[in-house]
């Protein structure tokens, strides 16, 4: 199961930042997950769920936004279909993967103290 070193790393980041502004706690982390990252959102929320206990992140729920795979023509830009021959119907050129394959940390919600 990656998907269990991939919260502690997420952890760890979100750890260094938090200590980085002081918080006291952090309410609530957003990722993005794509399509193509080879992360099942459903294990990566239960590694979640035990990696944060005892941790500034054990109150905050995961948000989990799922990325879906889009491509694009390398030379033009235009959309090419996923499920089609990842070629330009316009120019002929190979297609590139625009998103759907990353794992990011998208935003913490962090309770800091009054100065």
């Amino acid at each position: 199961m990656h998907e269990y070193s991939i919260v502690q790393s997420l952890m760890a980041h979100i750890e260094a930042h938090a200590r980085e502004h002081k918080a006291i706690a952090v309410h609530r982390v957003s990722v993005r997950i794509g399509e193509l990252s080879g992360v099942e959102p459903e294990l990566l929320r239960t590694a979640y769920d035990l990696v944060k206990e005892r941790t500034l992140c054990a109150d905050a729920p995961l948000d989990i936004t799922a990325v879906g795979a889009r491509w694009a023509c390398r030379s033009c830009g235009s959309p090419v279909e996923q499920g089609l021959a990842l070629r330009c119907r316009e120019c002929g050129s190979p297609a590139r993967l625009v998103e759907g394959d990353e794992i990011l940390l998208d935003r913490i919600e962090l309770e800091v103290a009054d100065v």
